[in-house]
C-alpha cells in the first residue's frame, strides 16, 4: 500500500481550513515524525507529518503521540523558523506525491518572510525539507548526499530542487482522447500495471479497481482492450475525477478475515470480493489516522518494550522449568508410604534380623491377604538402625512433599503474574504504559530500580468508556491499576468483570447507585473480553459480580483478586464496538 498523489490531493483538500491559522507547538516524537499543532478559529488542530519508509504520510491526527524530554536538532530549527507562523497557503503540483506549506514568519531581522516546508510522500525517498524565501534549502529531516544519490542532493544552502518526474499523464486534467492515445502507445502489459505507467498519483489498488469495473472482474491486457472495456476505463476515471474534485470520496479500507489492515483508497473498494471486509471512514485524514495507527500500534509497542518483552519471555521459560523439575521431585515424595511401610516392618520383625543381611523377606500385615514383601538392608547398619533409615526417608519425603507443593502454587501464581504483564505489555500503546509497567516489575524485583533521580511520569488514568445507555465504564491499564481500579475506587455497588481463567483487564461499571441494563453488562464483558489474552477468540467467558463481593488474598501478586456470587456470559471480543465505546 501507498499514498499517492491522488489519495494526498483529497488530505490537501481536508487541510485547507488550516490557512490562516498559526503555529502554537511543534514536537519531534521521533528521528522521522513531526507534528504541529495549529491554532484556527475553529480550534486547536495537530498536523502529523511521517517521513519513515514504511508509513510515510501527513495529515491531521487526533492521537496522543509521546514526546522525548529533550527535543531533537530538527525540531528546535523549525521551532525558530515557523515557530509562530502564520500558514498562508497549501500547495500540490498536479498530482505529485508533495505537499507545500507556506508559512508567513518573523526572521531575526523583524522582516517577514515566507518559509516553506515540503513534505515529499515517496516510499523510502520521503523527506521533510525547510526552504526559505529565496528558494534555499535550510535543512532537511533526511539530508541526502552524494554518496546517497547522484541525481538530487538535499544539503543546507543548497537550491531546492523537484525530484525527477516521469512524462505521466494527470487524469485530473486530461481529456479521454490523450486518454486513449497513451493506452494505444503503451507497450503491451496487464492493464492495470500499464495505468500505473501511464498516470501520475495513482496507487496500484486504484488502478486494479478501475481495471476490475473495466473488464467486469476480468482479466485484460493493455492490447486486446475492446471498445467497450475502453469506454467503461474512461467513465470510471472521470467519475474517480468528479469524486475526488468534488471532495464526494468514499473513504475505505480493506481488512481480511483476521482483521488484518492490507490496504486503502478514496473509492469504494469492489476487486477483493468476499476475499476481504471493508471499512469505510468519513475522511482522508481519519482513514489515515486509523489504519497507520492499528497497522503500527503492535510494531511500536515491540520496538519500545522489546527488552521487557525478552525478560518476561526468560522469566516464563526459566519458571515454567524450575516448576516442571519441581513436580518430577514430588512425583518421587510418593514413594514416603512405602518407607514408612519398611520401617514399620523392619521394627516388627527386628528379632529376625542380623546385623550384615542384605535383605529381609516379610510379611506385609497391613494388607489383608499378608503377601511377603522384601526390603532391601544396609548391611553396615543394625536391623534398628536401618528402620530409623527408613522412617527418616519418609520425614525427609513428607518435608519435601510439603515445601514442594507451596513452591509449585507460589511458581504458578507467577507464571500467572507474568502472563497478566506480559498480556498488559501486547496491548500498551503509549510511553508512559511501558513506563508504569517496567515500574511494576522493578517493584517486584524483576528488574533493578533504575539510579536515577528523575521522577517517574504519572500514572495515566483508567481506560475510559460509555455504554449505549450512559454508563462509565473503566478498565485498568496494568497490574496495579487494576488493584486500584477495583479495591479502592469501586463502590459496593458498581458491577466488576474480568475474563474467566483468562488473563486480562479489570473492568468497572460506574452503577451511582442503579442497576445497569442487560446491554450495558453484555457491552461490558465485550470489553472485557477485547482486553485480554482472550480477544482473538470466538467466544469468551466473562465473570461479573458486585464489585463488594471481590478481595484480594493476603501477600498476593499485584493484579490478583478472588471473588465470589458471580455469573458468567459468554461473549465474542468486538475491537470496533469496543473502539465505538471509548470516550
Amino acid at each position: 500500500m501507498a499514498l499517492d498523489g491522488a489519495f494526498l490531493y483529497a488530505v490537501k483538500s481536508e487541510l485547507m481550513p488550516l490557512i490562516g491559522g498559526r503555529v502554537e507547538k511543534i514536537y519531534q516524537p521521533s528521528r522521522e515524525e513531526i507534528i504541529i499543532s495549529i491554532r484556527t478559529r475553529q480550534g486547536g488542530k495537530k498536523l502529523y507529518i511521517s517521513t519513515n519508509a514504511g508509513s510515510a504520510r501527513v495529515h491531521l491526527t487526533e492521537k496522543n503521540i509521546d514526546n522525548p524530554q529533550t527535543p531533537p536538532m530538527f525540531c528546535m530549527l523549525l521551532r525558530k523558523r515557523i515557530g509562530s507562523g502564520k500558514l498562508i497557503d497549501i500547495r500540490q503540483d498536479g498530482l505529485e506525491r508533495i505537499l507545500f506549506f507556506d508559512f508567513e514568519c518573523v526572521n531575526e531581522l523583524g522582516d517577514i518572510v515566507t518559509v516553506t516546508l515540503a513534505c515529499e510522500i515517496m516510499g523510502k525517498c520521503s523527506n521533510l525539507i525547510i526552504i526559505d524565501h529565496n528558494g534555499k534549502v535550510v535543512d532537511s529531516i533526511k539530508r541526502v548526499d552524494s554518496d546517497m544519490s547522484r541525481e538530487r542532493l538535499v544539503l543546507p544552502g543548497m537550491k531546492y530542487e523537484f525530484p525527477p518526474r516521469d512524462n505521466r499523464l494527470c487524469f485530473l486534467n486530461c481529456t479521454p482522447e490523450e486518454i486513449t492515445e497513451r493506452i494505444k502507445n503503451t507497450e503491451n502489459a496487464e492493464l492495470s500495471k500499464a495505468l500505473i505507467r501511464i498516470f501520475e498519483g495513482i496507487a496500484p489498488i486504484l488502478a486494479r479497481e478501475w481495471t476490475f469495473f473495466a473488464g467486469r472482474g476480468a482479466h485484460i491486457e493493455i492490447n486486446t482492450i475492446n471498445q467497450e472495456q475502453l469506454d467503461r476505463l474512461l467513465f470510471i476515471i472521470k467519475q474517480t475525477k468528479e469524486q475526488l474534485v468534488s471532495g464526494n470520496c468514499c473513504f475505505s479500507v480493506a481488512k481480511d478475515k483476521d482483521g488484518i489492515l492490507k490496504d486503502f483508497s478514496f473509492i469504494r473498494l469492489s476487486q477483493f470480493g468476499t476475499l476481504m471486509y471493508t471499512k469505510e471512514l468519513s475522511g482522508a485524514c481519519e482513514l489515515l489516522d486509523y489504519f497507520y495507527f492499528e497497522r503500527d500500534r503492535a510494531v511500536r509497542t515491540k520496538q519500545r518494550a522489546n527488552d521487557l518483552f525478552k525478560l518476561l519471555v526468560n522469566l516464563t521459560e526459566r519458571t515454567a522449568r524450575r516448576i516442571s523439575v519441581q513436580k518430577g521431585e514430588l512425583a518421587d515424595c510418593e514413594k514416603k508410604d512405602y518407607y514408612k511401610l519398611c520401617g514399620d516392618l523392619i521394627s516388627a520383625n527386628i528379632y529376625r534380623i542380623q546385623k550384615g543381611d542384605t535383605s529381609v523377606t516379610v510379611e506385609n500385615f497391613y494388607d489383608e491377604n499378608c503377601p511377603q514383601i522384601e526390603i532391601q538392608l544396609d548391611i553396615r547398619k543394625t536391623p534398628s538402625q536401618n528402620a530409623q533409615k527408613y522412617y527418616g526417608e519418609y520425614k525427609k519425603c513428607l518435608t519435601a512433599e510439603q515445601k514442594l507443593s507451596e513452591q509449585i502454587k507460589k511458581g504458578e501464581e507467577e507464571l500467572q503474574y507474568l502472563d497478566s504483564v506480559f498480556d498488559s505489555l501486547t496491548r500498551a500503546d503509549s510511553e508512559n504504559d511501558i513506563t508504569q509497567l517496567r515500574l511494576e516489575l522493578s517493584q517486584q524485583g524483576y528488574l533493578r530500580s533504575g539510579n536515577s533521580k528523575a521522577k517517574p511520569p504519572k500514572a495515566l488514568p483508567p481506560i475510559e468508556y460509555k455504554s449505549s445507555d450512559g454508563f462509565t465504564i473503566l478498565v485498568g491499564r496494568n497490574n496495579i491499576q487494576n488493584d486500584r481500579l477495583s479495591l479502592k475506587f469501586a463502590e459496593k455497588s458498581d458491577m466488576w468483570l474480568h475474563t474467566q481463567t483468562i488473563t486480562g483487564s479489570h473492568v468497572i461499571i460506574v452503577t451511582d447507585g442503579e442497576t445497569p441494563s442487560d446491554r450495558t453488562i453484555e457491552e461490558a464483558a465485550v470489553i472485557a473480553a477485547v482486553n485480554s489474552k482472550g480477544r482473538n477468540s470466538d467466544l469468551v467467558p466473562v465473570d461479573y459480580c458486585l464489585a463488594k463481593y471481590v478481595k484480594k488474598p493476603v501477600g498476593a501478586k499485584p493484579g490478583k483478586v478472588i471473588f465470589t456470587n458471580y455469573k458468567t456470559a459468554f461473549v465474542k471480543p468486538d475491537t470496533e464496538l469496543e473502539q465505538k465505546l471509548k470516550v
